[in-house]
C-alpha cells in the first residue's frame, strides 16, 4: 500500500502495517514519542493495522490529535484509579476536552458516596501508581449481547443505557490492567507516558444533560508527559484565574448578573456600557465607510419565518419556547390576526429578518452588493449548567451583517470582510490567529445543498481571497455548513488559549428558501449569494475574551476611563475639575478623584482600576500651569501642561487605531 506522509513523500508498505511501524521506519526518535496516528483525517491507535492506501501523519504530544488521545487515555486511567479506590463506582462518559479531560461518575453505591477536594491527592497518587505499570490500552470488538452482559454483571446502569443506543457490530471495549470500558478510542499505546497528573476540580453534571436525570459527579483533570509541562500549565491556569473576566468584570465595574432578571442575561454597568459602545461605534464607523447600510430588526418574529429559514424546529432545543396567542381568546375574537395564532419566537438569529429587508424592494445586478448591518440582540436557551459569565449567555448581541451579491462579486466581498476583521484584531492586539477554511466532506455530498459547481467556485473564492490577504490558513474537510463553505478565525489570546472569534460564511440556502432574486443583465431572474459575517461574533463573548486577553488593561482608545485627575488636597478639587472639563472637551473620558484620601491611596486605587493615565495635581503644578503625568504600570512620566498632555494622548489613540488601518492602507 502507498502511504502519503505530511512532507509530501509517498512510501510503500505491506498492507496491515501499523502507525508505529511507519514511525519506526522514519526514525527511532519519532517512534519513541509517537502517541497515535492520523489516517485519512481520522485519529487511530498507533498499533492499529492500516489496510489500504492512505494519508498518514504520526501524532506526538506536540499535535492536537496526540494530546487528545493522551488525555482520553488519562480519563480511563482516572476511572481505573476510582474503581480501585471506590469499588462499586459507576461511570457515565469520560471524554478528552480542550485542556484535559473529565469523567462523570456515580458513587452512590459505594461507601464513599461523595468526593471532596481532600480526596483528589489520593486519586492522583493512585493514577501515578497505575501509570507506572505501563499497561497497554487494548482494543477489542464485542457483540452487543456480550457488552450488555458484561455491564449487567458489573451493575453499571449508565453504560447499559449507552449500549442500548449502539448498533451491533460497532461496539468496542478498551482495557488497561484490570479496567474495562466501553469506548471507540483512540488511545495511546500504554499508560507509561502519563507522568504528571493534576485533578483540577469537582462539579455536578446531570446524566446526558437532562435535569430530570440523576446528577453525577464530574471530575476534571489534566496530565502531561513531563512534570515541567504540568508546572507551566498550572502557572497559566493561575494567571487565567487572575484574568478571569467574571472577576475583573466585578472589580472594574463592567457588568453584572441578577437572579431576579435571570441567569445568562448580562446587564452592563456604566463603564461596561462605555466599553461596549466604544467597540460598537468603532465598527459602525468602519462599516459605513465601506458601504454597509444600517438596519434594525425586532427581537421577535413569526414562527413561520424561522420554519422557512430552517432554524425551527431543527434548533428548537437551543431556543426559547414559542409564544402563542391564547387559543380560547383567539376563537372568541375574530379580530386576532392569523399570524398571531401561528405564534412568535424570540429571534435566535438575525439573518431571516435581513432576507425580508432585502426582499422588500426589487433589485438589479447594478444594485449589488447590498450590505445590511445590525448589532442585533438574539436569544438562545442555554442549559443553566453551561452558562459562564459573558462567554456563554442566553441573550447576546451579534455584529451581524449580511451581504447579497452576484457570484462574481463573492471574492472581492470576502477580501473586504477579511480586511475588516483584521482591522478589528489589530486594533485590539490579537496578532496570533489562523484562518480555517471549512470545506465540504467529499465523501458525503448529500449532506449539502446547492449546485456542486457553485460550491467549487465558492471554496476556491475563499482560498484565493485568504491567500491574497496573506492569511495563514488550514483547510478542514467536513466542517462547512450545509448551506456553504466558511472562513473561521481561530485566535490565540495572551494565555495561549484558542478562541473562534470572527467568521465569514457563504450561503446558498436562505436565498433559495426565501426566493430571493435580482434581475441580471439579460433580464433573467437570478439568486444572489448571501454572505454572513461577524468580526466580533457575539459581542458579549468577544468582550469576555478581550478582558482576559488584556487582563483588563485595555488600549487607551478603548478604556472606559482614560484619565483620572488626582488633587493633592481639597483646596485643589475645583482646579482639578477644570482640568478634567478641558480634557473632556477634547473627547477624552475623564474623572476627578476628590476623595479625602492620601495621594498614595488614590494612585493605588487608580492602578487597581487600570486607568491608563493619572494626573497628579498639587500647588506646584497649579502655579506652573502643569500636571504630573503617571502611566498605568509605568509610573511617573514628568510634568506637562494640559494641552501638551492632551496632544500626547490623542496621538497615542490615533497611533493605536492607525495600526488597525495598516492592512487596509497596504491594500490600497
Amino acid at each position: 500500500m502507498n502511504i502519503s506522509l505530511p512532507d509530501g513523500s509517498v512510501r510503500t508498505y505491506p498492507s496491515g502495517t501499523t502507525g508505529f511501524e511507519i514511525a519506526q521506519s522514519i526514525s527511532e526518535g519519532l517512534a519513541r514519542n509517537a502517541l497515535a496516528v492520523e489516517v485519512n483525517g481520522e485519529v487511530c491507535d498507533l498499533h492499529r493495522p492500516i489496510g489500504e492506501d492512505a494519508a498518514v501523519s504520526i501524532l506526538t504530544w506536540d499535535s492536537e490529535g496526540g494530546r487528545m488521545a493522551f488525555w482520553h487515555s488519562s480519563a480511563h486511567l482516572m476511572a481505573e484509579a476510582l474503581e480501585a479506590l471506590y469499588p462499586g463506582v459507576q461511570f457515565g462518559i469520560g471524554p478528552a476536552i480542550e485542556g484535559g479531560f473529565y469523567y462523570d461518575v456515580d458513587l452512590s453505591q459505594t461507601e464513599k458516596r461523595q468526593l471532596t477536594a481532600e480526596d483528589l491527592p489520593t486519586i492522583e497518587q493512585k493514577m501515578k501508581e497505575l501509570a507506572r505499570n505501563a499497561n497497554r490500552y487494548e482494543r477489542r470488538d464485542v457483540s452487543k449481547a456480550e457488552a450488555l452482559a458484561y455491564f449487567e454483571e458489573k451493575g453499571d446502569q449508565y453504560k447499559l443505557e449507552l449500549i442500548e443506543d449502539l448498533e451491533d457490530g460497532t461496539i468496542t471495549f478498551y482495557q488497561q490492567g484490570d479496567f474495562v470500558d466501553l469506548c471507540r478510542g483512540p488511545h495511546i499505546p500504554n499508560t507509561k507516558p502519563i507522568k504528571a497528573v493534576k485533578l483540577l476540580n469537582i462539579a455536578g453534571a446531570y446524566w446526558r444533560g437532562d435535569e430530570s436525570r440523576p446528577q453525577l459527579t464530574r471530575l476534571y483533570g489534566v496530565t502531561f508527559p513531563k512534570q515541567k509541562l504540568l508546572d507551566e500549565h498550572l502557572e497559566r491556569l493561575e494567571l487565567a484565574k487572575q484574568r478571569d473576566h467574571r472577576k475583573l468584570g466585578r472589580e472594574l465595574g463592567l457588568f453584572m448578573f441578577s437572579n431576579k432578571v435571570g441567569p445568562g442575561l448580562p446587564m452592563w454597568l456604566p463603564k461596561g456600557a462605555i466599553l461596549r459602545d466604544t467597540l460598537v461605534d468603532f465598527l459602525k464607523a468602519e462599516q459605513l465607510r465601506r458601504g454597509y447600510l444600517p438596519v434594525i430588526t425586532p427581537h421577535i418574529g413569526r414562527l413561520d419565518l424561522y420554519k422557512t429559514s430552517g432554524h425551527y424546529p431543527y434548533y428548537s432545543e437551543s431556543q426559547f419556547p414559542p409564544m402563542f396567542e391564547d387559543r380560547g381568546a383567539a376563537e372568541a375574537d375574530e379580530a386576532i390576526l392569523e399570524s398571531d395564532r401561528d405564534g412568535y419566537l424570540l429571534k435566535p438569529m438575525n439573518c431571516p429578518h435581513h432576507t425580508q429587508i432585502y426582499d422588500h424592494l426589487p433589485h438589479s445586478y447594478r444594485d449589488l452588493p447590498v450590505r445590511l448591518a445590525e448589532f442585533g440582540q438574539v436569544y438562545r436557551f442555554e442549559q443553566s449548567g453551561e452558562l459562564g459569565g459573558l462567554t456563554r449567555v442566553r441573550g447576546f448581541t451579534v455584529d451581524d451583517a449580511h451581504l447579497f451579491c452576484t457570484p462574481d462579486q463573492v471574492k472581492d466581498e470576502l477580501k473586504d470582510v477579511i480586511d475588516l476583521t483584521l482591522l478589528v484584531f489589530n486594533a485590539l492586539d490579537f496578532h496570533d490567529y489562523t484562518a480555517q477554511v471549512s470545506l465540504r466532506d467529499p465523501n458525503n455530498a448529500e449532506k449539502y445543498i446547492g449546485d456542486p459547481g457553485q460550491w467549487d467556485a465558492a471554496e476556491q473564492a475563499i482560498r484565493e481571497a485568504a491567500a491574497e490577504m496573506g492569511l495563514d490558513t488550514v483547510e478542514v474537510e467536513g466542517e462547512a455548513a450545509f448551506y456553504g463553505p466558511k472562513l473561521d478565525f481561530m485566535v490565540k489570546d495572551a494565555l495561549g488559549r484558542q478562541w473562534q472569534l470572527g467568521t465569514v460564511q457563504l450561503d446558498y440556502n436562505l436565498p433559495e428558501r426565501f426566493d430571493l432574486t435580482y434581475t441580471d443583465a439579460d433580464d433573467s431572474q437570478q439568486r444572489p449569494v448571501m454572505i454572513h459575517r461577524a468580526p466580533f461574533g457575539s459581542l458579549e463573548r468577544f468582550i469576555g475574551v478581550l478582558i482576559e486577553h488584556t487582563g483588563g488593561n485595555f488600549p487607551t482608545w478603548l478604556a472606559p476611563l482614560q484619565v483620572v485627575v488626582l488633587p493633592l488636597n481639597d483646596d485643589l478639587i475645583r482646579h482639578a475639575r477644570e482640568v478634567a472639563a478641558t480634557l473632556q472637551q477634547s473627547g477624552l473620558r475623564v474623572e476627578t478623584d476628590g476623595r479625602s484620601e492620601t495621594i498614595g491611596r488614590k494612585i493605588r486605587d487608580a492602578e487597581v482600576k487600570k486607568v491608563p493615565y493619572m494626573l497628579v495635581l498639587g500647588n506646584k503644578e497649579v502655579e506652573a500651569g502643569t500636571v504630573a503625568v503617571r502611566r498605568h504600570g509605568e509610573g511617573d512620566l514628568g510634568a506637562m501642561d494640559v494641552a501638551e498632555f492632551s496632544a500626547m494622548i490623542q496621538l497615542e489613540i490615533d497611533e493605536q487605531l492607525g495600526r488597525a488601518h495598516a492592512s487596509e492602507e497596504a491594500a490600497l
